[in-house]
């Protein structure tokens, strides 16, 4: 393929990539958002542990495809089935897959806390504090792989820090505002026309005693309300667990002996997630499941966005290969506010457009791997070549510079034809040997 045909097909595949991890991290903080608080379905909200259960279970069984076809394609056609099972156990649970129990644990931790976080923050003001994990897994690099931070990357995250507080005080400030004047804009209806645009809320009524039991609960299922401190502990907890689960599988990838593929890794992933995942469930949700069932509240838009995370965290490893993450992320962030703001009414404040307007570029800055090339040390700059012709009948005074390679090139037609020789016609007991050039077409002699 010829190299210009490469170089576009590389600008292409890094323009794709980048254009999927941005869609992919903007469809799933909407939709898990618009599901937390859109009306539910039957009355009855869908519980976040569950979400995350089915989301590891459907990768899991996505990665132990992909990891058998892996393993079938590096044996003979002739083993047996059983034969080929044994080698991909052998595969998954041998060596140091024992080691990705802990990032695999903080990783669900993560997923279940992200629910929470979406569910008392607009998504713009999640996605913004969200990116305080860039924070924690510098601390994390720092003080566990060792890993020295430039001066220009702390300059970035102090810059990152103060826009997550400016979108943090602008959460705070609207949701007071939007407390004080929640009762202001009820009016009783009073036309034929209200009264039938009315008639659809009577069925989300539920029969209930004459001790008002539950009234409560039905109104906060139905119109739910933000905990922007909620919110905000959630998302930090996030941010901790994705920061040391990233940092401890990279520690796991560092010390591994023996190599395994992205499948495999992604099977062992899976696996120990699923427990975790199991262990939050039935210790939150446990009654809830046993009464109502496990798909309570289930909707197109929770099922939606559980394919979205299993793609996202299937096909994200392989997209991050070709573009910046810092780069999508920041677009993510960009197209979550202006999408908010078309779609769910979304008021930005003054201190969330400068917060947004400080965590963008942190965002894009510190994930720019272009942008780290200037972290090391400069090189010295190699000194020149010194070329130097002298003229006709010019003696040579001046000694070469001790640090410079000197080419002398004649520049007369006796000295062009003049061939090298070993020795003077005068010299006795040594041949006379042939013109080097002559013989080839050099001024130097080639030595075996």
């Amino acid at each position: 393929m010829p190299q210009r045909q490469r170089s576009r097909l590389g600008v292409a595949l890094d323009r794709s990539a980048w254009f999927l991890l941005a869609l992919h991290s903007t469809t799933f903080i909407l939709l898990v958002h618009y599901s937390r608080v859109m009306s539910p379905a039957g009355g009855r909200r869908y519980l976040p542990s569950t979400a995350v259960f089915l989301n590891e279970v459907v990768k899991l069984a996505i990665s132990l495809t992909m990891a058998l076809y892996e393993v079938s394609k590096a044996v003979p056609a002739s083993m047996p089935a059983t034969s080929l099972f044994s080698s991909l156990v052998g595969a998954i649970f041998s060596g140091d897959s024992w080691k990705l129990v802990f990032p695999a644990s903080l990783y669900t931790l993560s997923n279940s806390l992200q629910y929470v976080g979406l569910s008392n923050l607009p998504a713009p003001t999640f996605q913004d504090t969200y990116q305080l994990k860039l924070l924690i897994s510098a601390i994390s690099g720092l003080v566990l792989l060792k890993r020295s931070v430039p001066l220009r990357k702390w300059t970035v995250l102090l810059l990152l820090t103060t826009g997550v507080v400016l979108v943090q005080i602008a959460d705070v400030g609207s949701q007071e505002v939007s407390h004080q004047d929640e009762g202001k804009h009820f009016t009783f209806p009073r036309t034929l026309e209200e009264w039938k645009a009315m008639k659809g809320a009577a069925g989300r009524l539920r029969k209930r005693s004459a001790t008002y039991e539950g009234i409560e609960e039905d109104m906060l299922t139905i119109f739910p309300q933000f905990n922007s401190m909620i919110g905000l502990l959630a998302t930090v907890g996030a941010c901790v667990a994705s920061g040391l689960a990233g940092v401890s599988f990279e520690r796991v990838l560092k010390d591994s002996a023996t190599p395994s593929s992205l499948w495999v890794r992604n099977v062992q992933l899976a696996v120990y997630s699923i427990f975790p995942a199991l262990f939050i469930g039935v210790v939150l949700d446990g009654e809830k499941i046993s009464a109502n069932g496990f798909f309570q509240g289930y909707n197109w838009t929770v099922w939606l966005s559980i394919a979205v995370q299993v793609i996202g965290g299937i096909v994200a490893p392989f997209c991050i290969k070709h573009a910046s993450k810092g780069l999508a992320t920041a677009t993510s962030i960009v197209l979550s506010t202006l999408l908010s703001i078309w779609f769910s009414e979304f008021k930005p404040t003054g201190n969330f457009l400068l917060g947004t307007a400080a965590v963008v570029p942190a965002t894009y800055l510190y994930g720019n791997p272009s942008s780290s090339a200037g972290d090391g040390k400069l090189q010295a700059r190699p000194r020149a070549i010194s070329i130097k012709g002298h003229e006709k009948y010019a003696a040579v005074s001046e000694e070469s510079l001790n640090n410079e390679f000197s080419v002398k090139l004649p520049t007369t037609p006796a000295a062009l034809d003049a061939g090298l020789s070993t020795s003077r016609p005068s010299s006795p007991g040594h041949a006379r040997t042939g013109s080097g050039r002559a013989t080839s077409n050099s001024y130097f002699a080639k030595h075996a």
